[in-house]
């Protein structure tokens, strides 16, 4: 509920941003009563999503507006698809128009995005690894964001700082060591959070292994330390069920995940997911009466 009332706060404001003082070209071309018909299509191949705050949009301009939906959020729709279809006032669709399609191309961009990583890390097999999102998102959007790298096929890391342990670099260095930081998360935190730490190098992964790291953030890394991280994560707890998940971030592109995929890390974090996506192309087409 509460994720749904933030939805609505926030296409309001985005229609809000839109319209401002009022839809002027809209006003002065269309008689107020005068009925109209149109559909969204895709102009290009896409992964869906952004379909709740598009409709939301059009229903906050205009309650009575009919609008009915052809897709589902995570579908792979290829060009001239029809996602939704609206009818009612000419100008109530018109001064919803944009915001719908801001959102839509915004997020689906996000989850065409997210697919392509998940794709190519399982180009050399199937490793496994896990395709991750950041906290790396547009202010305001995180929500709907990591909602799309779920429809584009990705997992989500922490929401917010109140989600998980992560020590990072500063963290350590703040701290004064990795034994120093990973005893002090220990000591304070609750007994169900996983305490995941930050290494740039192959001495401070054996020293986070040793003072009882359960996560460990490779932090770009190259493809033969990654294999060489992942050996010695398996010799740390050889005869033992193994205690630790690897996590590899740090400068991964659409041609590195499938090699980094294949080095046997468990989870692949890509910030480009949300700080790169390009929007996709959709548009609204008016139908004849």
């Amino acid at each position: 509920m509460a994720f749904d009332l933030n939805l609505k706060n926030l296409v309001e404001l985005a229609l809000k941003e839109d319209l401002g003082w009022g839809d002027l070209t809209t006003w002065l071309t269309l008689e107020p009563d005068s009925l109209g018909r149109a559909e969204i299509r895709t102009r290009q191949a896409l992964v869906l999503s952004g379909l709740e705050p598009a409709r939301l949009a059009f229903e906050l301009v205009d309650k009575n507006l009919e609008v009915e939906l052809f897709q589902a959020d995570g579908d792979n729709l290829a060009p001239g698809a029809v996602v939704l279809r609206l009818e009612g006032l000419a100008q109530s669709i018109l001064m919803a128009e944009r915001v719908a399609l801001n959102f839509l191309g915004r997020l689906s961009g996000v989850a065409t995005l997210t697919q392509r990583y998940v794709k190519a890390s399982q180009e050399l097999g199937l490793f496994g690894a896990k395709i991750l999102d950041t906290r790396k998102t547009t202010p305001g959007l995180r929500a709907l964001e990591k909602a799309a790298v779920r429809h584009g096929g990705g997992h989500n890391h922490r929401f917010s700082l109140g989600d998980g342990i992560l020590i990072k670099d500063n963290h350590i260095m703040a701290v004064g060591s990795i034994e120093k930081a990973l005893k002090l998360a220990k000591n304070k935190a609750r007994h169900n959070l996983k305490i995941e730490i930050e290494v740039d190098s192959l001495e401070q992964l054996r020293e986070a292994l040793e003072h009882g790291a359960e996560a460990v953030l490779l932090d770009n890394m190259d493809i033969p330390t990654l294999r060489k991280a992942v050996e010695i994560v398996k010799e740390f707890f050889k005869g033992r069920s193994r205690g630790l998940l690897l996590e590899a971030s740090g400068g991964v592109n659409l041609k590195s995940v499938g090699k980094i995929a294949a080095t046997g890390v468990d989870f692949i974090s890509v910030g480009a997911l949300t700080h790169s996506a390009p929007s996709v192309d959709l548009g609204l087409d008016w139908l004849d009466s």
